[in-house]
């Protein structure tokens, strides 16, 4: 199959954006937003030099998936990813931007993201082998890297517009915005979750941790940004997993173990990626789109 050429931002097509994002590009509409996916990719809170063509249409359409979904469950910010709903003048370049623009609902963020953990890894590892506990919520002994956790658990961080996201006690985000707001982040968190979770195990894949985030549109708490993306989870094949062993990983975390192995973790100019690392990175998003989707629109709940 031939790759695209890559998409690296509306200017590319003699557009311009209102505001532009790590790897998202919004054009405010008035009473919209046009949110476009272009395929510049980050690690360690740096937009890498070398996109990775057609990702951008890859995580658009795994967003919209779940947010037709989940839209049963809780409102959210999709109208429309229809190539004919396209305003002029970007109906004129509607080739270039089919699949990976969403018109949604204009929202007011909430200034927390609603991480979920199913599973041990990541920086909630570390954080237990240091207090035995990830933001405040106190785990059992002898939990190994790549273990099921007995239950989910809601260990939410700041949102920041630069720099480092850091990590929240629940009792924080009470102080933020509210006890009853704070639940209620919890509990949706938690339950769109498990939805999903429960629907990708079905399809041979394992979530073992992603990020929600939530906004107020009309007075209702309203699902924006992405959804259950490898950008913004941990997708695992299932039968990779096991106690003790290193899942494979259909998301991002393969391109930051490259870039741990090439020694760059953040610190100085970003490099390059070789041409093999660009399409094996590639490759993993349209596999997890894959066993995903299987064609579908929605999940089939």
């Amino acid at each position: 199959m031939e790759v695209e050429e890559a998409f690296t931002g509306l200017e590319s097509i003699g557009l311009q954006p209102s505001f532009k994002g790590k790897v998202r590009e919004i054009v405010d509409l008035d009473s919209q937003l046009l949110i476009v996916v272009t395929d510049w990719i980050s690690a360690f809170d740096s937009v890498l030099p070398t996109p990775i063509p057609g990702r951008g249409r890859v995580l658009n359409r795994i967003s919209n998936f779940w947010m037709r979904g989940l839209k049963a469950f809780v409102p959210t910010h999709l109208l429309s990813d229809d190539p004919g709903d396209l305003p002029a003048p970007f109906s004129a370049h509607a080739d270039r931007l089919g699949g990976r623009f969403s018109l949604v609902r204009k929202a007011e963020r909430i200034p927390v993201e609603c991480v979920v953990r199913g599973w041990m890894t990541g920086s909630g590892y570390a954080a237990y082998r240091k207090t035995g506990s990830i933001c405040g919520v106190r785990l059992p002994e002898g939990l190994e890297e790549f273990d099921r956790l007995p239950e989910p658990i809601f260990t939410p961080t700041t949102k920041a517009d630069q720099g480092h996201d850091r990590p929240l006690e629940f009792e924080e985000v009470v102080w933020m915005l509210g006890r009853d707001v704070a639940e209620r982040l919890r509990n949706l968190s938690l339950d769109l979750y498990a939805r999903g979770a429960e629907y990708a195990e079905r399809r041979g894949i394992v979530i073992a941790d992603t990020k929600f985030e939530f906004g107020w549109v009309g007075g209702e708490l309203t699902l924006i940004d992405e959804a259950l993306t490898p950008d913004s989870s941990r997708f695992w094949p299932a039968d990779s997993v096991g106690r003790g062993r290193k899942p494979v990983s259909l998301d991002k975390q393969f391109l930051r173990d490259y870039l741990k192995q090439a020694g760059w973790t953040g610190e100085g100019e970003p490099p390059g990626l070789p041409a093999e690392i660009v399409e094996r990175t590639r490759k993993r998003y349209l596999e997890a789109e894959r066993l995903l989707t299987e064609g579908r629109t929605e999940p089939d709940w």
